[in-house]
C-alpha cells in the first residue's frame, strides 16, 4: 500500500467510525512542507507518520496534510483554516522554525495540541514553553551541541562556521559554540534559501581554518557540498544530520564520504523498533528513512500511546498521557524533559557508501542523555 493509499485508507477509516472533532475520533492537521526546496524534508516527516498510523490499525485518527509551501504566511492562513473550520484536535508537521513560531503559539493559546516532528526553536524551550507542545525531535540546538562537542574532542582548535539567517540558524551556531571550546576563524550568517557559496568559501579558503562547521538544511546544503568539493579546498567539514542526512547524500554523492555529522537517530541503531521501521519503510516506500522519516513515524507513534489512554477532549489526561512518552521510539530509550522536549542520546555519523547507496554510520556517541540549555527557564 503506497502513500496515497495510506492516506486514503486512514480518510476512509475515520469516516467508517463517525471520526471527527464531534465523534468519537480525533483530527490531526498536519501542515508541511511538500513543494520547494525543502519539500524532501516534509515528505520523509508525512510518510514516516502516515506509516505508523496505516500500522497502528486504528480508525479513529483522521489525518488532514497540506503544503505550507515554506512560506510563514501560508502557514499561518492553513493553520487558521485547521483551527476554525476543519476543527483539528492535534497539530504537527512543521519543519522550519520561522514557520513554527508563526503558528505555534497561536494553536496552542487556542487550545490545540502541537506535536513538533521537527522544528524546535530556543524560543519554545524556554520561557515560551507550553504545555500543550510537545517536540519529538530535538530543541534546535541539540545536534549542533553535539558537533561542537564532537569538535572539540577531535582536537579541531579553530572552527569556520556558518548557517542560514532565521531561528534554527541561529540556535545552530550558538549551540555549537555553546560546546566548541577553540576559536572561530569565522562566523557567517547566509541568506535562507540560497544556492551560490562562491563568497563564503572564498572566505573559508582564507580565513586559516582547521574545520568547518555548518548547518545548512535540504536543497542549501547540497549546494554548499557540491561547490565546496569542486572549489578545491580541503579544510575538513563537520555539519548536523540535516545536511547529511539520507535524502541528501544521494545527491551530494562522493564529495560528502568520510564527513563526520551528528544526529539523535540513525538506521543502525540496534533496537527491534528500528529495525523494523527501517524494514518496512523501505518497503512501502522504495528508499531508505531518512532522519526526518523516522522523526514522523515516532511522532505518530507518540500520538497513538496517548490515544490508548485519553482522548483530546480530555486534556489533562491527554497531556499526562504524550508526557509519559509510553511508547517504543525508533530511538531506543526516549522521554521529555520538564519543558516537553527529548533527553535522548546524539550520535556522531560518518558518510560511507552501501553499494551503490550513499548513508551514515554511528561511530560514537556524541552527547549522552543529553536534554536542552533553555529547560531551566521553562516553569511547567
Amino acid at each position: 500500500m503506497k502513500l496515497k493509499s495510506l492516506i486514503l485508507s486512514a480518510a476512509l477509516a475515520a469516516l467508517a467510525s463517525g471520526a471527527s472533532a464531534e465523534g468519537e475520533g480525533i483530527k490531526v492537521g498536519m501542515i508541511t512542507t511538500l513543494s520547494g526546496g525543502g519539500a524532501g524534508l516534509g515528505i520523509d516527516v508525512r510518510d514516516g507518520f502516515m506509516l505508523a498510523i496505516a500500522q497502528s490499525g486504528r480508525e479513529d485518527i483522521d489525518v488532514v496534510i497540506e503544503d505550507d509551501q515554506q512560506k510563514p504566511d501560508i502557514a499561518v492562513q492553513i493553520a487558521d483554516k485547521m483551527i476554525q473550520s476543519e476543527k483539528v484536535d492535534v497539530m504537527t508537521g512543521i519543519i522550519w522554525s520561522n514557520l513554527a513560531m508563526a503558528v505555534v503559539p497561536s494553536a496552542v493559546a487556542q487550545g490545540k495540541f502541537y506535536l513538533s516532528p521537527n522544528a524546535g526553536p530556543s524560543a519554545l524551550a524556554g520561557a515560551g514553553c507550553n504545555e500543550n507542545y510537545f517536540n519529538v525531535a530535538w530543541q534546535n540546538d541539540n545536534l549542533h551541541e553535539a558537533a561542537g562537542a564532537y569538535a572539540t574532542g577531535a582536537g579541531y582548535t579553530n572552527s569556520f562556521i556558518l548557517a542560514p539567517n532565521y531561528p534554527a540558524g541561529q540556535d545552530a551556531l550558538t549551540g555549537y559554540k555553546r560546546m566548541y571550546t577553540g576559536e572561530l576563524s569565522g562566523e557567517i550568517f547566509t541568506t535562507l534559501g540560497q544556492t551560490d557559496y562562491a563568497a563564503e568559501i572564498a572566505q573559508i579558503r582564507a580565513s586559516g581554518a582547521d574545520n568547518v562547521y555548518f548547518f545548512l538544511p535540504g536543497g542549501m546544503g547540497i549546494s554548499f557540498l557540491k561547490q565546496y568539493a569542486d572549489s578545491g579546498v580541503d579544510i575538513p567539514l563537520v555539519g548536523p544530520a540535516f545536511s547529511f542526512d539520507q535524502g541528501i547524500l544521494q545527491a551530494v554523492g562522493d564529495a560528502a564520504l568520510g564527513v563526520v555529522n551528528t544526529s539523535q537517530w540513525n538506521k543502525d541503531i540496534d533496537n527491534a523498533t528500528n529495525k523494523a521501521f527501517v524494514e518496512t519503510f523501505q518497503a512501502e516506500y522504495g528508499r531508505l528513512p531518512s532522519l526526518y522519516a523516522s522523526q514522523g513515524f515516532d511522532t505518530a507513534n507518540l500520538l497513538i500511546s496517548a490515544l490508548d489512554v485519553a482522548q483530546p477532549s480530555d486534556a489533562e489526561a491527554f497531556r499526562a498521557a504524550l508526557k509519559a512518552a509510553n511508547f517504543d521510539s525508533t530511538r531506543g530509550a526516549f522521554k521529555f524533559g520538564n519543558n516537553n522536549h527529548p533527553i535522548q542520546n546524539i550520535y556522531a555519523r560518518e558518510v560511507i557508501k552501501e553499494g551503490d547507496v550513499y548513508t551514515n554510520k554511528i561511530i560514537g556517541v556524541a552527547l549522552e542523555n543529553h536534554g536542552d540549555a533553555y529547560a531551566a527557564d521553562c516553569k511547567m
